[in-house]
């Protein structure tokens, strides 16, 4: 039986959580040096998250003492197995009906199409299910927490780039990933932008190019560069939200974030974006880059609170995460309010 026939949908990230799972860096999971600053990062996504909901970080047994330290008294610590630290990605989808029962999405992880060891993250899912007493739904087709965005009334928001590579599902064609979206997440309209962000890793996530602010307003990173690669992505995607309308037949409001300039950690390319923020309960935890980015960081900072005028909004470092691929939404998984949950 599918979370939809039972009357299960995903809410939309900004409904109230009951906490936030996130999963401890491993250093042989290739994070960039100096890998402190990771470990900071980290442990300053998961403190800031803190200041307004519960945080569950999980860590390799080996881990715990580190991950402890760092984190302090108040962040709980889950020792799990796990191979890598993207919670959005391996971890489960929780999903909610009228009556505020929730439950969890296992989906099928082969680490980004296979890019990296994924035999630990595959079942994070399922053990974290377990672990908080959830019913778990297991999804026969790989799919990635990062990959979609929902508005909560019945549309979501993904690129072809992404579900439609042979990487992942490759003996589905996009009209029967399509159908098992909208079984699995409750959704009744799937709206494919052509291309995520350029040279990201995780093969054009939409959480990092674009996100619902709201049932009808869509917040989208776009380039005013015309030399910068994601300028011509920028025009295109732009004129395929503009002819869109979601679920309930709105046309949307745009807003658009500008980039930030293009940068580089050593010789490799980082897919910088704003867009890779996190709801919280009251508040928006979003990332910054600093340096030659201020300009835009200041900017960012202003659309964000202007299109969030009742939530705090807190700005983190960003810069030693996304060397590693991803940002803040990247590294958490958001838990709704429900029953019988609890967060531990």
């Amino acid at each position: 039986m599918f979370p939809a026939k039972l009357g299960f949908k995903m809410p939309a990230e900004w409904t109230r959580h009951a906490g936030t799972f996130m999963e401890w860096p491993i250093k042989e999971a290739l994070w960039p040096e100096p890998y402190e600053e990771t470990l900071v990062a980290f442990s300053e996504v998961a403190k800031k998250i803190r200041g307004f909901e519960p945080v569950i970080m999980i860590a390799k047994p080996e881990l715990v003492e580190q991950a402890t330290a760092y984190c302090g008294p108040h962040i709980k610590i889950l020792e799990l197995a796990h191979d890598d630290s993207w919670m959005r990605d391996n971890g489960p989808t929780f999903v909610t009906n009228d009556k505020g029962e929730i439950s969890g999405i296992n989906w099928m992880f082969n680490a980004w199409g296979g890019k990296y060891p994924y035999e630990n993250d595959d079942l994070i899912a399922s053990r974290v299910l377990s672990t908080v007493e959830v019913p778990c739904f297991d999804a026969p087709f790989v799919m990635e927490g990062g990959s979609f965005h929902v508005d909560g009334e019945g549309t979501l928001l993904t690129t072809e780039e992404c579900l439609f590579n042979k990487n992942r599902n490759p003996h589905m064609t996009k009209a029967q990933i399509e159908e098992e979206l909208k079984k699995y997440l409750g959704v009744s309209k799937v709206i494919w932008l052509k291309q995520g962000l350029y040279k990201d890793d995780t093969d054009g996530h939409i959480d990092n190019l674009a996100c619902f602010a709201r049932p009808g307003v869509i917040l989208i990173q776009t380039s005013s560069n015309p030399s910068n690669p994601n300028y011509k992505r920028s025009i295109d995607n732009l004129k395929q939200l503009e002819m869109e309308t979601d679920a309930k037949g709105r046309k949307f409001e745009i807003i658009q974030v500008e980039q930030p300039e293009e940068d580089y950690y050593k010789d490799m390319y980082l897919t910088l974006s704003y867009l890779n923020f996190y709801f919280v309960n009251g508040g928006i935890i979003l990332p910054i880059f600093g340096g030659k980015h201020s300009v835009n960081d200041k900017r960012a900072i202003e659309v964000i609170t202007k299109t969030f005028p009742d939530r705090s909004i807190v700005t983190i470092n960003g810069m030693p995460i996304i060397r590693g691929g991803g940002n803040v939404h990247c590294i958490t998984q958001q838990m709704p309010m429900g029953i019988p949950a609890t967060i531990i």
